[in-house]
């Protein structure tokens, strides 16, 4: 079967992007979801090279010339300023930059009626911020989509907002050398509430803030570091009238970037590849 860019002389419409297949008698025009793509590094590359049922037509990066290699993969347009970017015809931002990009950048996303995938979920730590722009979703009819990121389980702890969860417990073991910490034995660096713990490691919030917006209630968290480990691991207790729930993940770095889960890159993967299937698995 051979695809190619649909030729007709009529344009598109916006928010979609058309591919003319051929086989032996019958043609068939594919509506795929177009992308904008919104930081270029590792996570971009990994969205860029993947691109199922989707295209990334449009890249923004703060660094012109990612985006510029970025799109010699995805086939997309790199756009050097921000405005541009916006008011390119695509249905959704996938956000793979960072907690200021957006905070950034989020409302005018949003503003420009372009559903949004938020990778750097620790931006929505701040009630404020993530009620004004739940708002603004809700005014301009736009989804704000959550991967479980380098977790498992979220969609059984969504319950949560419907049955009472009596205790919500994250439990992560790094190694030091991750947070820039001396430490020659396993060592508790923190114990409290998911917002204290956000204050005094902000690199290390994304788990706990989508644990906090799928069961709708404030984690706990314990932070260790551990020489011993090398890698991530995260442990998830839950108890509520429902039973018990205990979820372990040891997380593998990305292949190209050891700071980056790769289960956290593969999850924003397999929310796009979801978004418009008709069947649709957990809650």
């Amino acid at each position: 079967m051979r695809c190619r860019r649909d030729p007709r002389e009529h344009p598109p419409p916006p928010h979609a992007w058309f591919a003319k297949c051929l086989t032996d008698s019958v043609v068939y025009v594919v509506v795929m979801l177009s992308i904008g793509l919104l930081g270029c590094g590792n996570i971009g590359h990994i969205i860029a090279e993947y691109q199922g049922n989707w295209k990334v037509v449009a890249l923004y990066d703060k660094v012109h010339e990612r985006a510029c290699e970025l799109a010699l993969v995805s086939g997309g347009t790199p756009y050097e300023n921000f405005e541009d970017f916006i008011n390119a015809p695509f249905d959704l931002v996938v956000e793979a930059a960072s907690v200021k990009a957006v905070r950034a950048y989020a409302e005018t996303i949003l503003l420009h009626e372009k559903h949004m995938v938020v990778m750097s979920v620790g931006a929505l730590s701040d009630p404020l911020f993530r009620s004004q722009m739940i708002d603004i979703a809700r005014r301009q009819k736009r989804k704000i989509h959550i991967p479980s990121g380098a977790i498992t389980g979220l969609d059984n702890i969504k319950v949560g907002q419907i049955a009472p969860i009596t205790r919500l417990l994250l439990r992560t073991t790094k190694n030091p050398a991750s947070l820039g910490l001396p430490a020659s034995e396993r060592t508790l660096i923190f114990e409290g509430k998911a917002n204290e713990c956000i204050k005094e490691f902000p690199r290390n919030v994304n788990v706990s803030v989508a644990l906090s917006l799928a069961a709708g209630r404030e984690v706990d968290v314990e932070l260790y570091v551990d020489p011993a480990v090398d890698r991530n691991i995260h442990e998830i207790i839950v108890e509520g009238v429902f039973g018990d729930i205990y979820i372990r993940v040891n997380n593998l770095p990305s292949p190209d970037n050891p700071a980056t889960s790769y289960l956290a890159a593969l999850s924003i993967l397999s929310l796009l590849t979801n978004l418009e299937e008709p069947l649709v698995v957990g809650t």
